[in-house]
């Protein structure tokens, strides 16, 4: 598994890691969420980039998709458990 800063350095925001660590640890998820959050922001910012200031709007993003995140590997743990 690659590690957590490989992810943010090939998505384009190892600049941002710092506040992802913070925000992500505050908010209790943890570095497999991280690891798709960050991968859904970089999605989401391909198709909806920022107009004006990018850490907020990664911050607002990376946040919503940290919740993503959670839910779609509870979804997969679950469905792995019933097979």
């Amino acid at each position: 598994m690659r590690r957590l800063e490989d992810y943010f350095l090939r998505t384009g925001f190892y600049d941002l890691l710092p506040q992802a660590k913070q925000l992500a640890e505050d908010l209790g998820y943890d570095q497999a969420e991280m690891i798709e959050a960050v991968c859904k922001t970089s999605d989401k910012f391909y198709q909806y980039p920022p107009t004006k200031n990018r850490n907020v709007w990664f911050r607002k993003v990376f946040v919503e998709k940290l919740a993503e995140a959670r839910a779609d590997i509870l979804y997969f743990r679950a469905e792995k458990v019933k097979k």
